[in-house]
C-alpha cells in the first residue's frame, strides 16, 4: 500500500490502522527518526535518485506520510500491485491550520539541526509541493499547493489503483478496496494537533538521544 497523502491528512492513524488489514508494519516518518541510518537513503530517493527501495522499505508492508509519499510516482512503478491511498483533509484550510501547528515548526527545528542524522529529509521532504518552505506559512499559497498536490495524484494515479480516503471515511473504503473483511475494533483517529504538542518534551529526548548517537563523544 502507497500513501500519497500530505502530512497531517491521518497518515498516523493509516500507520496505526493499516497493519491490522495488511498483517505487517507500515513506513512513516516516525520509522526515520527510529532508524535514523535510513534518512542517508531517503534523502538520495527524494534527489531522485533512490537505492533499491527493498533497503528502504524491507519488512514494511506499505508506506504513508513523508518521505514516502513525496515519492509516490517512483513506488507506485515498483510496486505495480500496490493499492495508492490519497489521504486529505475535508479542506484546505484545515490542513493548513494542522500544518502551522505541528509540521511547520517541526521541519524548522529540524533544520536548524545540522548535526541531526535526519536532517537531510527534511531539507528536501516539501520540494515537491512548493518552492520555498516559506511558502507554507502563507496560507493562501500552502492551500494552493495542498490542492495542486491532490489533483495531481488524482491525475495521474491509475484510476483502478487510487483510493481517495479521509480519517472520517474509516475502515470500509479501504477494506473495499483491498479486498478485505472490516475489522470488529473501531478505526484508530491518532495524532491529533492536541497530541501532537503533548509530546513536544518527549520529541527533545529522543532528538538528543539520536543526535548523541550518531556523533558520540571523543
Amino acid at each position: 500500500m502507497i500513501g500519497a497523502g500530505l502530512p497531517r491528512t491521518g497518515t498516523t492513524s493509516l500507520r496505526e490502522g493499516l497493519p491490522l488489514l495488511l498483517g505487517g508494519p507500515v513506513h512513516h516518518m516516525s520509522e526515520v527518526f527510529a532508524h535514523p541510518e535510513l534518512a542517508g537513503g531517503w534523502a538520495r530517493a527524494l534527489d531522485g535518485e533512490p537505492p533499491p527501495w527493498e533497503t528502504l522499505l524491507g519488512g514494511y508492508v506499505g508506506a504513508v506520510d513523508v518521505p514516502a509519499a513525496m515519492c509516490w510516482r517512483e513506488l507506485a512503478a515498483a510496486y505495480p500491485d500496490a493499492l495508492i491511498v490519497l489521504s486529505h483533509r475535508e479542506d484546505a484550510a484545515t490542513w493548513h491550520r494542522s500544518m502551522a501547528a505541528t509540521v511547520l515548526p517541526r521541519t524548522r527545528e529540524m533544520l536548524a539541526r545540522p548535526d541531526d542524522p535526519v536532517t537531510p529529509v527534511f531539507e528536501r521532504m516539501f520540494h515537491g509541493l512548493v518552492p520555498d518552505l516559506d511558502d507554507l506559512d502563507d496560507p493562501a499559497r500552502a492551500a494552493a499547493a495542498y490542492r495542486r498536490w491532490n489533483d495531481t495524484v488524482m491525475a495521474e494515479a491509475p484510476s483502478d489503483r487510487l483510493l481517495v480516503w479521509q480519517p472520517t471515511d474509516g475502515w470500509e473504503p479501504l477494506c473495499r478496496a483491498l479486498d478485505l473483511p472490516v475489522p470488529d475494533v473501531p478505526f484508530p483517529h491518532l495524532n491529533s494537533t492536541a497530541d501532537h504538542r503533548a509530546r513536544h518534551r518527549d520529541r527533545e529526548v529522543r532528538d538528543a538521544a539520536r543526535r548523541a548517537e550518531a556523533d558520540p563523544p571523543p
